[in-house]
């Protein structure tokens, strides 16, 4: 057995929506330095430029910066066939992008729904959709194209910050996820979801980055430290890799441990 090629991703083609920082920046990382092509988007065209910049610099991939606002049905669309211009093939998805809101049950608004909802699970939804021909024309039966989906640890325990329609949103990408991946086998594509505890990103600078935050959000993980680029990006090479080719369905913690806890 060739455990090199068992875990290579070298010459495949990646999309990587909210790729310019954050734990989609981390995947976009560690899919460039395996020898992937990725195209990143993300709205802010500056973050988005220059982390392909960054990320060019280092190779042995490309990674190309296509910044849009892919919310919507249209953006959706309009994304999908920036896509399909370039690259007749999609190899692998990660589904990345999100939106949160916090605020007491009482003060919760109707419009945090509207919008983590409409990000989080139907542009998700929706930009897989109109990826499938890229999708269908890459996967396999030995090497399907691949879906990952991020979801989050808050999707499985309840949280202890009052993030009500990120929390449930993740919970529905999570089931959405298992939901297209039995839709998607007959079309050679598995779909997985990545379910991340704390790692440092926009969603979690409010704690990690307040005096002594990161001290205290490692101590309540259960291997006592937050989450690296390492940790997150080998996940999804994995789950893109030959040794991941007949997994589907699965929602991953990457979390030290946290869904464990009981309470």
């Amino acid at each position: 057995m060739d455990t090199n090629a068992l875990f290579s991703v070298a010459g495949k083609t990646a999309v990587v929506t909210g790729g310019s920082r954050g734990i989609g920046r981390m995947i976009a990382d560690g899919l460039v330095s395996a020898g992937v092509d990725v195209y990143i988007t993300a709205r802010k065209a500056e973050a988005c430029d220059q982390t392909a910049a960054e990320l060019n610099e280092m190779g042995p991939g490309k990674c190309v910066s296509l910044p849009f606002n892919i919310a919507g049905e249209e953006g959706a669309t309009a994304f999908a066939a920036m896509i399909a211009q370039r690259s007749p093939k999609v190899d692998i998805l990660v589904n990345n992008a999100g939106a949160t809101w916090g605020a007491p049950i009482e003060d919760f608004p109707d419009e945090a729904w509207d919008k983590v909802l409409d990000v989080n699970v139907k542009g998700l939804f929706q930009l897989t959709s109109k990826l499938l021909p890229q999708l269908r024309a890459a996967g396999t039966a030995d090497d399907p194209a691949r879906v990952i989906n991020i979801g989050s640890v808050d999707g499985i325990n309840v949280p202890g910050t009052s993030n009500y329609a990120y929390a449930a949103s993740k919970a529905a990408v999570h089931h959405l996820t298992r939901q297209m991946a039995h839709n998607l086998t007959r079309d050679h594509i598995t779909v997985n979801a990545i379910a991340p505890g704390p790692f440092p990103s926009k969603m979690m600078a409010f704690v990690l980055d307040a005096p002594g935050g990161e001290e205290t959000v490692a101590k309540s993980v259960p291997l006592g430290r937050v989450g690296t680029p390492e940790d997150v990006a080998g996940l999804a090479i994995f789950l893109s890799s030959r040794a991941g080719s007949y997994l589907t369905g699965a929602v991953i913690p990457c979390d030290g441990g946290i869904s464990t806890k009981s309470g």
